[in-house]
């Protein structure tokens, strides 16, 4: 069945939509507070409980590319459907594993499918609103969406961690998903419009797969790496990833010079707009995950908040994140990147009153949803630079491409400006000092702030919805 655009709101279309980053973001959060059950009920080593999360970014982070230009050549509302389907089922076999294992590989399964469900619904946001006014607006309520998850998700994580019942209350943290991606499931097929497939050429299926172990081979060296002391064999991932990446590109250069379906149109990168917002992505990502990371390590483990008083701490944050996005979204259009800048601000104040000594539980608190505030007017538009004037044909591969920046530098945040801050913990000289750690990773988290501002400003003064 195929619903066009005039036969169903485009704005409930949205809301159907929107059900991908809700349970994705939903999915994040609730494990990050829930990993301590996990390994306990488990008996999972650290390297295996860390597993838990940094499989399920590897198996998002591979196929988000792929997932993209899956829906430009298969139809997008197809893609969308199976990927929703597959996401609730992986959940679900989450939800039954019994050692970490089991757990590990069925998180992989759930992050690939949930790369082919996250990219259709960014594509289809353009597709559906390719007005500009109209665009801002539902972006503003994409950013909504990753705030009200990002509350469930952190509330739900410290009330099940703490939750014994016949049924162990971190298996109901994937259990959710299954009446929530049964209902989506039923409106994506009865009510979302169909979008018209790419005909005539074949999909690149050896772009796919060299690109997807190259990303492997980029994700897993810098997630593990890390975790391992940085042995010499990721180190040699490393390297094997440089030289995938550029058979990739020159297989991507063969297939466009001979009109033979490239999976990604390599024009998108002569875009200045493309490239610069991309860098932004990149370098915001890298401070946002290990921001939040930092945070509920700081909360519990320097603060001995609760699971759930921690996971509450957090609601002042999501609540003034939806608030400046929905702001932000009336305001793109007319200021553009300055609406960026000005939330680039708000969180620079934040980071700095914070390294000049509010540590206790109050200050931090409200710092946090400090942040957020910012973050609101900074995140969901991110999105808005990277696809501002690429064709609608290439939006699979376009939002394909964000999604892997986002999740790449996800990996890199935790690696990195997480790296500095456990390091520092476990340091001789300041083992175990909380506040002195934070310190150390909000400063490498400001050095990645200034690289986004420095990227916002080379962008055009008119930048915004295309």
């Amino acid at each position: 069945m195929i619903v066009t655009t005039s036969t169903v709101n485009r704005w409930y279309a949205l809301l159907i939509v929107l059900t991908a980053p809700l349970l994705y973001v939903i999915d994040i959060f609730i494990i990050n507070i829930a990993i301590p059950t996990i390994k306990s009920s488990l008996h999972a080593t650290d390297g295996e409980v860390q597993l838990v999360i940094a499989a399920y970014l590897l198996g998002s982070a591979c196929f988000l590319i792929t997932g993209g230009r899956a829906g430009d050549y298969l139809g997008r509302k197809k893609v969308f459907f199976q990927g929703m389907g597959w996401f609730t089922l992986t959940s679900c076999i989450c939800g039954l594993c019994q050692t970490p294992l089991q757990l590990n590989i069925a998180r992989f399964f759930q992050g690939v499918s949930s790369a082919f469900m996250v990219t259709q619904s960014i594509a289809l946001i353009q597709v559906l609103f390719p007005v500009a006014e109209e665009r801002a607006k539902a972006i503003g309520w994409y950013g909504i969406t990753l705030s009200v998850a990002a509350i469930i998700g952190q509330m739900l994580g410290g009330y099940l961690a703490e939750t014994h019942g016949a049924v162990e209350g971190w298996r109901l943290i994937f259990f959710i998903n299954l009446p929530v991606g049964a209902a989506a499931m039923w409106a994506i097929y009865r009510y979302l419009p169909e979008t018209a497939a790419t005909t005539g050429v074949k999909f690149d299926y050896s772009g796919a797969t060299v690109l997807t172990l190259a990303l492997g081979c980029l994700i897993y060296a810098i997630t593990e790496g890390r975790e391992q002391h940085w042995p010499l064999w990721s180190f040699g991932l490393l390297a094997l990833f440089v030289v995938l990446a550029a058979v990739f590109v020159r297989i991507q250069q063969i297939k466009q010079g001979g009109n033979k379906g490239a999976l990604i149109n390599l024009a998108l990168f002569r875009q200045p707009a493309f490239n610069i917002g991309l860098l932004a992505v990149l370098f915001h990502f890298m401070l946002h995950t290990a921001y939040l990371l930092m945070m509920a390590v700081y909360l519990q483990s320097g603060l001995g908040l609760s699971a759930l008083a921690c996971g509450a701490s957090f609601i002042p944050h999501a609540l003034l994140f939806m608030l400046s996005s929905v702001v932000a979204s009336r305001l793109l259009v007319k200021h553009g990147k300055k609406v960026l800048q000005a939330g680039l601000l708000l969180i620079f104040i934040a980071f700095g009153v914070q390294l000049s000594g509010v540590n206790g539980p109050a200050g931090t608190v409200a710092l946090i949803a400090l942040y957020g505030l910012g973050n609101g007017m900074v995140l969901p538009f991110l999105l808005n630079i990277v696809l501002d004037k690429v064709p609608v044909e290439d939006a699979g591969a376009a939002s394909g491409i964000f999604s892997t920046f986002q999740q790449t530098a996800s990996g890199l945040g935790i690696s990195i400006i997480g790296g500095v801050f456990f390091a520092v913990l476990q340091s001789d000289i300041h083992a175990n000092d909380y506040t002195e750690a934070l310190r150390y990773g909000l400063g490498a988290a400001m050095a990645c702030l200034f690289v986004v501002a420095a990227t916002l400003y080379c962008l055009p003064d008119k930048t915004g919805p295309a």
